[in-house]
């Protein structure tokens, strides 16, 4: 089996994102860019991954996190692809192939690299290659007329009249046998306008010496596009939001809008699924059968249940809900939450590390937090568990079958006993008896004769 080494390359600043982020740690669907490479070079399950970084190289480290499977090199001098890749040698097996990556081109697909190494072995170069309708300010990829082969990369300042109209590119990412890696880097030469050693003058040598040199081709153009600037992060972002939405629908999910839907993560969705515009899904979403998310929902780490509805402009983070649950408009569930089969949440009400039985109520403007709700209850509007004393939090028990009239204040900790139900206006402070009315108020007065203060006229 032939042994894969990959090198990223990721020392560039980037200058033109004009940001003191180094640029392989712009966001892309919501995490680094590099990130992005990283994930398709582990699918090919390679013998080493090595890094190369420069600009805010202790910033990229941190970033990205200790693996085991990462060797980081620093390049201190950005001197050109060629000298990059030159500094990842030592960490380079003598036999197989190595893959070049780079960390400002974060939408390669691993299936176009697995391919691309269907092509590699250990006496053979492998270019990975794209056509383009405009190919200007691209290297050219210049073939033998009578074999097809290739014979050159020809920089754009450098083509001719007739190489000028090739629509073939190269995107710079390439296989190349290890065996003859140590020979080509000690010829590399920096002879050129810019001073700096280039990866491509790698295919020149190869030819000398007789390496044949395939391609393989990436399916789309924004699979192998770079990111320069935040202009070209913008369209890249768009690229991958289109291909997600892409896959989804062909997978039967309803996307109102394809243009207007955001992935930060991974979405996995049942059947008839209903997504309106302007959602976003973060970290790992997974929607059951007949689930409709409605208009400017965040899920965040959620999984949603068959049949549950979440109304508009909802936020839910790291939480269950079961099957047929209505959740919202405006409401936020925050993480450790547990909703179970039919329950509602309504507008303005908040949900913190609670669990919530079947077909329990918590219609509107209303915090529970850190409370185990059983089935049936109802709770009414303006309803609060105070689970804070200002130092540690306290749990609120509200058994089934309760009643709680609205404008009340539980005091944790506290347990509202089973079919108990509490008048309206109350600040519970102590445990209730179950099925009896509970009520804590003021003595209602009204004042004769007393006058509302008024300003002076003068």
């Amino acid at each position: 089996m032939l042994q894969v080494d990959v090198v990223v390359l990721a020392a560039g600043m980037g200058k033109r994102m004009r940001s003191t982020l180094p640029k392989v740690l712009h966001p892309l669907a919501g995490k680094p860019i590099l990130s992005h490479v990283l994930d398709s070079a582990r699918t090919l399950s390679p013998r080493t991954i090595c890094v190369v970084y420069g600009y805010g190289g202790e910033q990229v480290r941190q970033t990205i996190g200790a693996a085991s499977d990462l060797v980081w090199v620093e390049q201190a001098q950005q001197l050109g692809t060629g000298h990059a890749v030159k500094q990842a040698l030592s960490c380079l097996g003598q036999s197989g192939v190595t893959l070049v990556l780079f960390g400002d081109v974060p939408l390669v697909k691993s299936d176009t690299l697995k391919a691309m190494l269907d092509h590699a072995a250990e006496d053979r170069l492998v270019l990975l290659t794209v056509e383009l309708d405009n190919p200007h300010g691209y290297g050219r990829i210049v073939r033998d007329a009578a074999t097809n082969h290739v014979q050159a990369i020809v920089e754009e300042k450098d083509t001719s009249d007739a190489q000028k109209k090739i629509r073939e590119i190269n995107t710079g990412i390439m296989a190349l046998p290890n065996q003859y890696l140590a020979s080509w880097f000690d010829k590399l030469s920096n002879a050129n306008a810019q001073g700096e050693y280039y990866l491509t003058d790698i295919i020149a040598m190869a030819v000398d010496a007789g390496v044949p040199i395939e391609t393989a081709y990436a399916t789309a153009d924004w699979e192998v596009a770079g990111v320069n600037d935040k202009v070209q992060l913008s369209v890249l972002e768009r690229a991958y939001q289109r291909s997600i939405a892409t896959q989804l629908m062909e997978q039967g999910v309803m996307l109102i809008d394809a243009a207007r839907f955001d992935v930060r993560g991974q979405l996995t969705c049942g059947g008839d699924v209903t997504i309106d515009v302007n959602c976003i899904f973060e970290g790992d979403v997974q929607l059951g059968n007949n689930v409709t998310i409605n208009a400017n929902c965040i899920l965040r780490n959620v999984t949603v249940a068959d049949g549950t509805v979440i109304h508009p402009f909802t936020l839910i983070e790291e939480a269950t809900i079961g099957k047929n649950c209505q959740i919202g408009p405006y409401a936020r569930i925050r993480p450790g939450t547990q909703l179970d089969d039919a329950v509602r949440i309504g507008n303005f009400v908040e949900i913190k590390n609670s669990q919530i039985a079947a077909a329990s109520k918590v219609n509107h403007l209303s915090y529970i937090g850190d409370t185990k709700m059983g089935s049936q209850v109802n709770i009414g509007a303006g309803t609060i568990t105070c689970n804070y004393d200002g130092a540690f939090k306290h749990k609120t028990i509200i058994e089934d079958d309760v009643f709680i009239g609205s404008d009340s204040q539980l005091v944790a900790p506290v347990t509202i006993a089973k079919g108990a139900t509490i008048g309206a206006g109350s600040t519970i402070t102590r445990d209730t008896p179950a099925g009896q009315l509970t009520l804590s108020r003021a003595k209602q007065v009204s004042m004769t004769g007393w006058k509302r203060p008024q300003k002076n006229k003068d």
